[in-house]
């Protein structure tokens, strides 16, 4: 795994042990984790992939399998995961102006391309997201659907990695 691939740490700087839930989710029932694993990416070929290919000796492995599984997936697959995906949305405090703006950005991107926009929002703080969101959705509905589709993928295999890190961080007792 290259350095800018490695996930950052904790904002308190405290190092995160991914092996403790790496360990333990290598040890789950098939069932189980093919059920983690299409909570990170709505694919059920993807997710049956990913469960069978247990165990993964580290999450750099776990990440790049995530990867590979993800370049390999069909259109249909692909659609199968947008439908899994919610939009972005706001906190219900957010202006009604905002949530009004966000809907309206959402309906015409669906419009256009037929599906959710989705977006991974790891580098950018919770203040920063609507901005993020309106403006990706501005640059991508002047995408040709083919480009879009590129870059759709590719936000879903980021969102997959984002999703798995935080279930290895989140250890035995917060898994569900």
């Amino acid at each position: 795994m290259a350095p800018a691939d490695v996930p950052a740490p904790p904002a308190d700087g405290a190092p995160v042990d991914h092996a403790v839930g790496l360990a333990h989710f290598n040890s789950l029932p098939f069932a189980a984790a093919e059920a983690a694993f299409l909570e990170c990416c709505g694919s059920l070929r993807w997710a049956h992939r990913m469960a069978a290919h247990r165990p993964y000796p580290d999450l750099g492995a776990l990440l790049a399998a995530s990867d590979e599984a993800g370049y390999d997936l069909a259109p249909s697959d692909i659609a199968e995961a947008l439908a899994a995906e919610p939009a972005p949305c706001l906190h219900h405090d957010a202006p009604r102006a905002a949530h009004l703006a966000l809907r309206a950005a959402h309906a015409a991107y669906e419009s256009r391309f037929g599906h959710t926009f989705v977006i991974c929002l790891d580098a950018y703080g919770p203040s920063q997201h609507v901005d993020q969101v309106l403006a990706g959705i501005r640059v991508r509905m002047e995408h040709e659907v083919d480009e879009e589709r590129a870059v759709t993928a590719e936000e879903l295999r980021r969102l997959a990695r984002s999703r798995i890190v935080e279930l290895m961080t989140a250890g035995p007792e917060q898994e569900g």
